[in-house]
C-alpha cells in the first residue's frame, strides 16, 4: 500500500460533527479546572483579572481550532489529528517529532486525569486508596475504548448533560442563595500574580483538539471538525466567563480562595448535583485521551515512523487495538510510579507545542502560496502566528524548565528523525515556503546592481564523470566558501527528439554521489548534439536573476584537441564576462605530508589581470576548513633587479590593502632559462599552483594547449585561470564607483 493511502478515513467510520467532534472537546475543555480551580482564581485574582486571563487564553485556544479547522478543510484528513496535519505539512520528520510526544502525552493524560478523579472521591470517601482507585479508573476507561471509539463517545453524552446541569444549578445557586445580590467587583488578594494565575487557568482550555485525534473515525472529517471544533470552543468559551460571576454572586473571595468544594456550596442540593458532573468531566477526559493516543500511534506507524517492521500497526482495526493495549500499558506504569506532579507540566508542554505547530503550519501553508492551498475555511495568516505565538509565550509563562524539557526532547527527536531519512510520499508546505522566500529574494537581489565588492563565485563545473571529477567538484565548493552557488553538470550526447535517456535518473544518481561525500552543490544532466556549443549554451541558460553561473571550471582533457576546444568555449564566454578555470589535479599529492603545512602558490602577471581572480580564489581557499593552515605564496619573475624590486614593493603596498595574509617572492630570471623551468623549480612542494590563461590568437588554441600542458608538468595541483569578471582590475579597490565599460 502506498503512503499517500495509508491513514484515509476507513469506510465504515460514522461519527458526526456532533459526537465525533464537539462532545470530547467541550468535556475535555470543561474539566476539573472548571470545578476545583476557577473558583481559586477568582478569589485571588479578583473578577475583573480573571476576566481577562480567560480572554487571554481562549484567544489562544480559538485561534488554534480556527487554524486546524482550516486545514482540515484543505486537505482529505487521516487518522492522528494533529500528527497528520503537522507531517502532511510539515514532512514526516517534523510530524514525528512532535507526534511521538504528543501520543505520550495522551497515554500518560490517562493518568493524570485518572489520579484528579480519585483525588475528588477523596471529596465524599477520604480514606479511598488513591493508587488502587486511579488503577480502576484507568481499567475501566479502557475497557470502554475496547468496545469502539462510538460507545465510549456515546457515554459522554449523559456526562455532558449531567456537566450542564450542574452549571445551571450553580446559576440557581448563586442568584436565590447568593451572598451578593449583584456583581461585585472583588479586590485581588495580592497573594498571587497575574501570570502564576494564569497558568494555573490555561491548562482548563488545552482540550481543543480532543475531537481531532478522532479525525479517522469521522465520517466526513473536512466537515465535521470545524462544525465540532469551533463551536465547542465558543461553548467553552461561553461557559468559563458566565462561571465566574455566578462564583463571586454566590460565595466570598475567602471562601473561593480557600473551598476547592465551593460549587456544592452554593448549588442547590449541593454534592449531589455537583459531584456527579465533576466526575463525569474527569473521566470523560481521560475517554478523549485513551481513544486519541492509539490512532496517533496508529497513524505514526502507517507512516512507517519507527520502522518498516511496526507498519503492522498501520492496518484495520487489530492494529488500532495493538496501538490501544501499549497506550493503556503505558498509562498503568505512570500509575504504579504514584506521584505524576513532575510529569504533568511536561505533558502540558508538549500539548502547547502541538497546538502551536499547527498555528505555524497553517500560516506556513497561507505564505507558501501552493496552488494546493485552498481551504474551505480561511483564516489570515497574522491572526495563525498570533495564535502560535500565544501558545510559545503561555508555554514559557506556566513553566520555563518544563518547556525546555518539550523543546529539547522533540529537538533530539527531530535530529535523530533527519539521520534516519524518511521518505514521503507527498509534497509539503516546506518547498512553498521556500519558493516563495527565494522569488522575494531573487525580485530585491535584480534591483540591487553588482558591484566588485559584491561578487562572489558561482561556479559551474562540468563532468564526464562524476566520481572520477570528486576532486574538481570539491575544490568547487571550496572556491564557492558555501557562499556561492556551485552547479556540477553533466553533458549527455545525442538528440533529444530521437534518444530517450534517463537524464532524470542520472542527475538522481549524481545527488546520491554529492550527498555521500557530503558536497553541497546541485546537478544537472543536459542533452547536447556537441561539446563546444553544449557547454556554451548551457552556461549561458545557468542560473536565474542575479545569480547567474560567473565562473565556469572544466578538467583537465585527455588530448590537446579537447584542450584546443576548452579553449575555443572560453574566448565566447569571455563575451560574457564568465571567468574559465581548468584544472589539473593529482590526488595522490593533494593531501598534506605529515610535518610540515601546505602551500598554495600564486604566480602574479598582471599583463592579463588573471591575477586578481587567482589571488581572490587562493584567498578563499585557505578559508575553509580544510585548508585553513594553508599558506599563500605570492610568486613573480622579474626581467632584471630594477623589475624585481619595484614589482615586491607594488606587492608589499598592495596585498595589506586588500588584507590577503601572503607570502612574496620575486625571482630575477636567469639568462637562457625558461619560465617552466623556474615554476617547476619554486612551486614543486607546492600542493596547489595557480596561473593566469592568456587568449591565444584564432588558429593556434592547440599549439598553446601543448605549451599550457608542459606548464602542468608534474606539479601536484593547478588551476589555469582567465579572468573574464566584472571586478577585472577592482579586486584591490573594490569600492570604487563603477564603471559599466569593460577594462582593457
Amino acid at each position: 500500500m502506498k503512503l499517500q493511502e495509508l491513514g484515509k478515513s476507513k469506510p465504515d467510520a460514522r461519527l458526526g460533527a456532533f459526537l465525533g467532534v464537539f462532545t470530547p472537546t467541550v468535556l475535555t475543555i470543561l474539566g476539573v479546572i472548571l470545578y476545583l480551580r476557577i473558583g481559586w482564581v477568582v478569589g485571588h485574582m479578583g473578577l475583573s483579572k480573571s476576566i481577562i486571563i480567560i480572554i487571554l487564553a481562549n484567544i489562544i485556544t480559538l485561534i488554534t481550532t480556527l487554524s486546524f479547522s482550516s486545514i482540515a478543510t484543505n486537505i482529505r484528513m487521516g487518522g492522528g489529528g494533529a500528527y497528520y496535519i503537522i507531517s502532511r505539512s510539515m514532512g514526516l520528520e517534523i510530524g514525528g517529532a512532535i507526534g511521538l510526544p504528543l501520543f505520550l502525552s495522551q497515554a500518560l493524560s490517562v493518568t493524570l486525569y485518572s489520579y484528579g478523579l480519585a483525588e475528588s472521591l477523596q471529596i465524599v470517601w477520604p480514606g479511598i486508596p488513591m493508587q488502587l482507585t486511579a488503577f480502576i479508573i484507568v481499567g475501566a476507561v479502557g475497557l470502554l475504548a475496547f468496545k469502539g471509539a462510538e460507545l465510549a463517545l456515546k457515554v459522554q453524552i449523559p456526562i455532558m448533560i449531567m456537566v450542564a446541569v450542574s452549571i445551571v444549578f450553580l446559576a440557581i445557586g448563586a442568584f436565590t442563595q447568593g451572598v451578593h445580590e449583584s456583581i461585585p467587583l472583588n479586590p485581588p488578594s495580592g497573594e498571587v500574580g497575574f501570570w502564576e494565575a494564569f497558568a494555573v487557568f490555561f491548562p482548563a482550555v488545552t482540550g481543543v483538539m480532543a475531537g481531532l485525534g478522532l479525525s479517522g473515525d469521522l465520517k466526513d472529517p473536512q466537515t465535521a471538525i470545524p462544525r465540532g471544533a469551533i463551536p465547542a470552543a465558543l461553548t467553552g468559551f461561553v461557559i468559563y466567563l458566565v462561571v465566574p460571576i455566578l462564583l463571586v454572586i454566590g460565595a466570598d473571595s475567602e471562601t473561593l480562595r480557600n473551598d476547592p468544594n465551593v460549587w456544592s456550596r452554593i448549588a442547590p442540593l449541593g454534592a449531589l448535583l455537583v459531584l456527579p458532573g465533576l466526575w463525569g468531566a474527569i473521566f470523560s477526559s481521560a475517554i478523549g485521551s485513551v481513544l486519541g493516543a492509539p490512532r496517533t500511534l496508529q497513524a505514526m506507524a502507517q507512516d512507517q515512523i519507527f520502522s518498516k517492521k511496526a507498519s503492522g500497526l498501520a492496518h484495520n482495526r487489530r492494529g488500532l487495538t495493538i496501538g490501544l493495549i501499549l497506550s493503556l500499558s503505558i498509562a498503568f506504569v505512570a500509575v504504579l510510579l504514584g506521584n505524576l506532579n513532575a510529569v504533568a507540566p511536561v505533558v502540558t508542554m508538549f500539548f502547547l507545542t502541538v497546538y502551536g505547530m499547527v498555528n505555524f503550519v497553517a500560516a506556513i501553508e497561507t505564505l507558501s502560496g501552493d496552488s494546493s492551498w485552498r481551504p474551505k475555511f480561511k483564516v489570515p495568516w497574522q491572526i495563525n502566528i498570533l495564535g502560535g505565538l500565544g501558545c510559545v509565550i503561555a508555554m514559557f509563562l506556566i513553566s520555563p524548565l518544563a518547556s525546555l524539557v518539550a523543546v529539547v526532547v522533540e529537538v533530539a527527536l527531530l535530529a535523530l528523525l533527519v539521520r534516519s531519512e524518511h521518505q514521503a510520499g507527498w509534497g509539503d508546505a516546506r518547498r512553498g515556503l521556500y519558493e516563495a522566500f527565494v522569488r522575494w529574494t531573487l525580485i530585491r537581489l535584480s534591483k540591487r546592481p553588482m558591484s566588485a565588492r559584491n561578487w562572489r563565485p558561482h561556479i559551474l563545473v562540468f563532468v564526464d564523470d562524476t566520481l572520477q571529477r570528486l576532486d574538481h567538484i570539491r575544490f568547487a565548493s571550496w572556491f564557492s566558501q558555501g557562499r556561492g552557488v556551485v552547479t556540477v553538470n553533466k553533458l549527455v550526447y545525442g538528440n533529444l527528439l530521437s534518444d530517450t535517456p534517463d537524464l532524470a535518473g542520472q542527475q538522481k544518481k549524481m545527488q546520491n554521489i554529492l550527498d555521500q561525500e557530503g558536497i553541497v552543490a546541485f546537478p544537472e544532466v543536459d542533452m547536447v548534439e556537441e561539446m563546444i556549443k553544449g557547454i556554451i549554451n548551457v552556461s549561458q541558460a545557468n542560473g536565474l536573476a542575479g545569480l547567474e553561473s560567473n565562473t565556469i571550471m572544466v578538467g583537465w582533457p585527455n588530448s590537446h584537441k579537447r584542450m584546443a576546444d576548452f579553449l575555443t568555449v572560453m574566448r565566447v564566454l569571455e563575451k560574457r564576462n564568465k571567468s574559465m578555470i581548468i584544472g589539473h589535479i593529482q590526488p595522490r599529492l593533494l593531501y598534506p605530508r605529515e610535518g610540515r603545512h601546505r602551500t598554495i602558490h600564486v604566480w602574479w602577471g598582471g599583463l592579463q589581470h588573471n591575477s586578481d581572480l587567482m589571488l581572490l580564489l587562493a584567498h578563499l581557499l585557505t578559508r575553509n576548513a580544510a585548508w585553513r593552515d594553508a599558506k599563500i605564496v605570492v610568486n613573480s619573475i622579474a626581467s632584471n633587479e630594477f623589475a624585481q624590486a619595484e614589482t615586491r614593493r607594488n606587492l608589499e603596498r598592495l596585498l595589506p590593502e586588500i588584507r590577503i595574509d601572503a607570502d612574496i617572492n620575486v625571482t630575477v630570471k636567469p639568462e637562457n632559462a625558461a619560465i617552466k623551468d623556474i615554476i617547476h623549480s619554486q612551486s614543486a612542494e607546492a600542493e596547489v599552483v595557480f596561473m593566469g590563461l592568456a587568449m591565444p590568437p584564432v588558429g593556434e588554441e592547440e599549439a598553446y594547449a601543448k605549451r599550457l600542458d608542459d606548464l602542468a608538468g608534474n606539479l601536484s595541483t593547478v588551476f589555469f585561470v582567465k579572468n573574464s569578471g566584472m571586478f577585472i582590475g577592482q579586486l584591490l579597490n573594490p569600492s570604487n564607483k563603477e564603471d559599466t565599460t569593460q577594462p582593457s
